[in-house]
């Protein structure tokens, strides 16, 4: 410990770091004996695109709260990191890089875009990962995990199978969510909406018998695919008109004018056109009406199909202004309103969406979405703030089958294989078949579809872990191996995320541990808040709105970045970010380091035999003020506790902060300097037991700051790290 009245975090943060790293510690097989009871959490695997944000910062450090509060407490602690594969977003990001060599993936081919992909991961890869360490995240980097490890990729495929065996995974040709420009389909979890300013367009449709009825619509240029006019059942308007056949412009096609009640009657004119093949709504009244699918808008956002020449061809937006002009020359158009409209949005490209019919993959949801409500309802999973389990739960009471498969290249290719002589029946197999099972004579054919991102993610507690490789078969559930790292780390026990992935990955965790192991992946769940500029904007660096964490932690040492965006984690969903919590948390990290100055050098001008035993403490020779700082430090310790069982982190480092400043700096530190002018004083023994129980519950949230000072006590005995302290009781 450097005699600097300031204390300089580049001085001492990396040296620190590799002293943890050497002492073994982030991994629970080598911590001191006393620490037998497990404590897990898995790190939420960060894409292997991405460089560390202000969202990533404040998870990390929660987390790392967490585990160093934990391993202070005597748990066997496990911090399990590791990285997603992020299928389209990487796949994205290196289509980029050809495209500035003038090449597409096709000109590559399958496998070569593939290798090119893998150089690409082993050089930017793990880039997020190294930036953890500069942020203090203790954690079991031996352990370290890739959703396209061979290990996770056999587990993906193995969970395909057992879906597939159970009937829940099928193939069919219906409506989905497709991005023109990543070619592919996308759940609705993966759709990004903007608001924009549109037209509302009414359009009569000639009905054969005479008159004619208005429909609204946003998307007239769909209507060439129409294939009723529906009406609400109980809209008294249009009792006299179902039943009967309307005529549809441009195509002069007959539809049958229909009642359901999906049918909302105050939107536009309450009758509205029903396209199938490009709504999902409409897809539903098609099932119960059996209509048929009209496809007239491709893979490329272009119309196609039996429509008439004049259209085919031209890009939706292109069709909806020609459709328009020619529904007003012919006189269909009533009329246009100002509409205020969500685009749906690719969440990787912001590509306008399109709903077309593709055949796909989907996993049935109505057991799976079941047995996680139970979990939820019985509380065996617990949400922090308890608000965020009716967002889970709401989901999982209106759930659609998962389309589960995706049109890229990257990512977990279906271990579906099709009979080249009977291609009508395919078969699942992990590795690459020697001979056709079905036919016995062709070489089958593997699909070329890959699995959605989210399915492998939603593995993630245990196939890190080791499953299903650590299992003993021949069970319903996997019965892990003794000892395992799968009998002792699952289930986990904590998972910190974000809001926005509450549906997309928490609920697929539940009822993926639920399938698989027959237990919940976690117990608690903390969401914590949205990080936001100071004026309650979104951050993003593409606006220029971001705010580097690592420019943070540059300019005020790791430990004030942590301090400062902790203490506004105060239960609320956002956070409006400010600079001058980091420079309060720089500030309190020169109070501690001066305060410890000041205890060392007493500790110094103390009698021998004082030194021998510094902490030995004789109650009868306390002052009123010692008596007053040990109560206050035992009132402190448990609140602390309290708050972080509760997932109350703004709460407890403030705690911390006023026992630290106030109460031991400005009163009692002031108070011992009269007494320390005697050579038999209790309050510099004193002194050294509040700082040293300080540092210990000042540790998970100022880990580097409190480790040097620590390494400088004259009490450190055997223990190498203050991470293995003892907590204060």
């Amino acid at each position: 410990m450097s005699s600097s009245k300031a204390y300089n975090p580049k001085e001492v943060e990396e040296r620190i770091y590799n002293l943890w790293l050497k002492s073994g510690f982030f991994n629970p097989d080598n911590l001191p004996k006393r620490h037998k009871k497990p404590y897990t959490i898995t790190l939420p695997p960060p894409n292997v695109t991405g460089s560390l944000h202000m969202g990533h910062a404040l998870n990390a450090a929660i987390q790392d709260i967490l585990i160093r509060w934990k391993r202070l407490k005597g748990f066997k602690t496990l911090w399990l990191p590791g990285t997603d594969h992020a299928g389209i977003a990487t796949q994205t990001k290196v289509e980029k890089e050809l495209k500035k060599e003038g090449k597409t993936r096709f000109d590559l081919g399958r496998e070569k875009f593939l290798k090119r992909i893998w150089q690409w991961k082993e050089k930017y890869g793990d880039i997020i990962l190294s930036q953890f360490k500069k942020i203090g995240c203790s954690l079991d980097w031996s352990r370290t995990r890739f959703t396209m490890d061979e290990g996770y990729q056999k587990a993906v495929g193995f969970a395909f199978g057992r879906y597939l065996e159970k009937g829940w995974i099928y193939q069919k040709e219906r409506p989905v969510n497709w991005c023109p420009r990543c070619q592919t389909s996308l759940s609705d979890l993966e759709i990004e909406y903007e608001e924009k300013k549109g037209k509302i367009w009414f359009i009569r449709y000639p009905i054969k018998s005479g008159g004619s009825i208005a429909v609204a619509t946003t998307r007239p240029e769909t209507m060439l695919g129409d294939c009723a006019v529906a009406v609400n059942p109980n809209d008294k308007r249009y009792k006299n008109m179902v039943g009967k056949k309307a005529v549809l412009p441009l195509v002069e096609r007959e539809i049958p004018i229909i009642s359901d009640n999906l049918v909302d009657p105050n939107f536009g004119t309450g009758a509205v056109k029903v396209t199938p093949a490009h709504d999902f709504t409409d897809y539903k009244i098609s099932l119960r009406h059996h209509l048929p699918l009209i496809k007239v808008i491709d893979e490329d956002a272009r119309m196609t199909g039996r429509i008439p020449s004049s259209y085919q061809g031209l890009s939706t937006i292109e069709a909806r202004k020609k459709i328009v002009g020619d529904l007003e020359k012919i006189g269909f158009l009533e009329k246009s309103e100002d509409y205020n409209i969500s685009l749906p949005k690719c969440y990787r490209c912001s590509t306008t969406i399109e709903v077309i019919p593709s055949k796909q993959w989907f996993l049935k949801m109505g057991e799976l979405a079941q047995a996680a409500k139970e979990e939820v309802k019985k509380k065996r999973i617990r949400f922090y703030p308890k608000r965020f389990e009716k967002t889970l739960l709401d989901w999982l009471e209106n759930i659609e089958d998962w389309c589960v498969s995706r049109q890229i290249w990257w990512g977990h290719r279906l271990p579906v294989w099709q009979c080249q002589s009977n291609k009508g029946e395919y078969f699942v197999s992990l590795e690459k078949p020697e001979k056709c099972p079905v036919c016995g004579h062709c070489q089958p054919k593997q699909v070329e579809d890959v699995l959605d991102t989210w399915f492998s993610s939603a593995l993630w507690p245990f196939a890190t872990l080791g499953w299903p490789s650590l299992c003993r078969q021949n069970k319903k559930y996997c019965q892990p191996k003794k000892e395992s790292d799968l009998e002792v780390f699952y289930p986990t026990d904590a998972l910190s995320t974000a809001r926005d992935i509450i549906n997309l990955w928490v609920a697929r965790m539940i009822f993926s541990g639920l399938e698989f192991m027959g237990k919940r992946p976690f117990r608690d769940v903390f969401i914590h808040p949205t990080v936001l500029t100071k004026e309650g904007k979104r951050m993003s660096k593409s606006l220029g709105t971001g705010i580097d964490p690592l420019e943070l932690i540059e300019k005020y040492g790791a430990d004030a970045t942590r301090f400062g965006i902790v203490w506004q984690v105060r239960g609320g969903q956002d956070m409006r970010f400010g600079e001058d919590n980091i420079i309060m948390g720089r500030k309190f990290c020169n109070k501690i380091w001066n305060a410890a100055r000041f205890v060392l050098k007493a500790q110094e001008a103390g009698q021998p035999e004082e030194r021998k035993n510094p902490l030995k403490i004789n109650k009868r020779n306390l002052s009123a003020a010692d008596k007053k700082i040990l109560k206050s430090l035992e009132k402190t310790a448990r609140s602390v506790d309290k708050n972080l069982n509760n997932f109350q982190f703004g709460q407890a480092a403030e705690r911390l902060y006023n026992f630290f400043w106030h109460d031991f700096c400005d009163r009692y530190i002031e108070a011992s300097k009269p007494e320390l002018k005697n050579k038999k004083s209790e309050a510099r023994r004193v002194l050294l037991y509040v700082l040293s129980d300080s540092l210990k519950l000042l540790h998970p949230f100022l880990p580097f700051i409190s480790e040097e000072i620590y390494q400088a006590l004259p009490i450190r005995g055997k223990k190498k790290s203050l991470m293995v302290e003892e907590w204060p009781v």
